[in-house]
């Protein structure tokens, strides 16, 4: 499975997420935790949602995905069972681009972000 590079991947989020108003943390494989109301350390609360809620589990809430198409072109992105755990796929990455084949990629993702639990960039909403 190709990687896509981390710039790439925070400038996506990025876009996407301007304007929010939330924190979100980015791990390695393009999974982004947003969170709206963080307590305490960003990065550390990130990383006990993806843990509990990355991993994969077949025949399980944890096997589900939705596939969203992006408006403009840029990708994909596919949620999980947990409202806030989100990966993003590029357009680009997969070989095969219909809803389900995406999905099993950015499942896979998923999978992999929420066993390695590798931090790439944390974007803290300002206080308000």
């Amino acid at each position: 499975m190709a990687t896509v590079d981390n710039q790439t991947l925070i400038d996506a989020w990025r876009r996407l997420l301007t304007g929010s108003g939330t924190s979100w943390v980015l791990f390695a494989h393009g999974t982004c935790v947003v969170l709206e109301h963080p307590t305490g350390d960003v990065a550390e609360q990130a990383v006990g949602i993806l843990r509990e809620f990355g991993p994969l589990h077949v025949a399980t809430a944890a096997g589900d995905f939705r596939v969203l198409e992006l408006n403009q072109g840029e990708g994909w992105l596919v949620t999980s069972h947990h409202p806030d755990v989100i990966t993003f796929v590029p357009r680009d990455d997969p070989e095969d681009p219909s809803h389900l084949a995406v999905g099993l990629l950015g499942r896979s993702r998923r999978d992999l972000d929420g066993t390695e639990l590798s931090v790439v960039h944390v974007e803290a909403a300002p206080p308000s």
